[in-house]
């Protein structure tokens, strides 16, 4: 037996849950939670490779890479694994059986795979990665969580837990994966050949998310984080703030995406005194921010959210930005 390749870094908790079970005593479903880009779906592919590595273990995680099963899930052709991101839709009654790799799987597709047995001969692993299920495709895939058949493993991941549906959530085993630290996002983020001094700098502003430090590196968002940091200060202080930088269509969800962590952490130092922040590296310039009462906060909040909601319509961003600046603004003095 060999003890395999497991470099996942971080998710301690998962890791320690997973490593003391085997395939027998796994459960038929998971539900892998927590904020975005803290590495659910690289542990959800990491664990189905596990399974569908046939080289006998010490542990259930870890695989060799060599196998004939590492060899198929590294080329994505093993037949015995099945992954999907995204909105699940219910799908065609009368499409065919079989999946192409051009096709958006569909919950139909799923249950007609669910049927069949593992070719290889283990198990069957499904990975529904920022699982949105239609109502109409959960009410289909039911049967499946009411009577999973043998051998056969369903993981889904979300950051959003509260948008699935109560019938699927109360029949899978719910798994939390919580932020990353910076020396975790550091590894990562060296691992795809940054340069160190970028990715020191990239995780300082990343509150925990891989997926926000690469949003950052991405060329052009940074320049977007760095006009919105400085409106953000410049509308809280009631002075002149200009959104031409970050308040554009391409750019307007990002630019709201900064807003939202600062208008965050604001709150949490405001109403706490001292908290973890999303923004660490803007700690002195929040501290110093003047006072809100938890009205005011409350408001900012709720013009956050319309904000969000209507970013994604077609008024235009300048005006999204002007009623999240009247938000920010102090109160005028009577």
């Amino acid at each position: 037996m060999i003890d395999g390749t497991f470099d996942v870094v971080g998710a301690a908790g998962p890791r320690a849950l997973f490593e003391h079970l085997t395939p027998e005593t796994l459960s038929h479903g998971y539900l892998f939670t927590g904020p975005a880009g803290v590495g659910k779906k690289t542990f959800a592919r990491s664990l189905a490779q596990s399974l569908l590595c046939i080289t006998p273990k010490r542990t259930l995680l870890g695989w060799c890479g060599h196998c004939s099963g590492c060899t198929h899930v590294a080329a994505g052709t093993h037949p015995d694994l099945l992954y999907a991101e995204g909105q699940l839709k219910i799908g065609d009654r009368d499409a065919g059986g079989g999946l192409r790799e051009t096709e958006e799987p569909t919950a139909r597709d799923l249950v007609r795979q669910l049927s069949l047995h593992a070719y290889a001969g283990g198990k069957r692993v499904f990975v529904l990665g920022d699982a949105d299920f239609t109502r109409e495709a959960a009410n289909a895939l039911l049967k499946f969580f009411e009577e999973p058949p043998a051998g056969v493993l369903l993981i889904v991941t979300t950051s959003a837990p509260g948008r699935v549906l109560p019938t699927i959530r109360s029949r899978l085993v719910e798994v939390t994966f919580g932020l990353l630290s910076d020396a975790e996002i550091v590894e990562i983020l060296s691992r795809r050949g940054i340069d160190a001094s970028d990715a020191q700098r990239a995780a300082s502003i990343a509150g925990g998310s891989v997926r926000r430090a690469l949003q950052y590196l991405d060329e052009g968002e940074g320049a977007i984080r760095d006009a919105a940091v400085e409106w953000f200060f410049a509308a809280a202080q009631g002075g002149e703030a200009d959104a031409t930088g970050w308040a554009t269509r391409p750019t307007l969800e990002a630019g709201l995406e900064t807003v939202r962590t600062l208008a965050r952490d604001w709150i949490a130092l405001g109403i706490a005194g001292s908290a973890p922040l999303l923004a660490p590296d803007q700690r002195t310039r929040l501290v110093a921010l003047p006072a809100r009462d938890a009205n005011a906060f409350a408001r900012l909040l709720a013009s956050l959210s319309d904000a969000e909601r209507i970013a994604h319509s077609n008024v235009s961003p300048m005006l999204v930005a002007d009623l999240v600046r009247m938000a920010l603004a102090p109160a005028p003095a009577r």
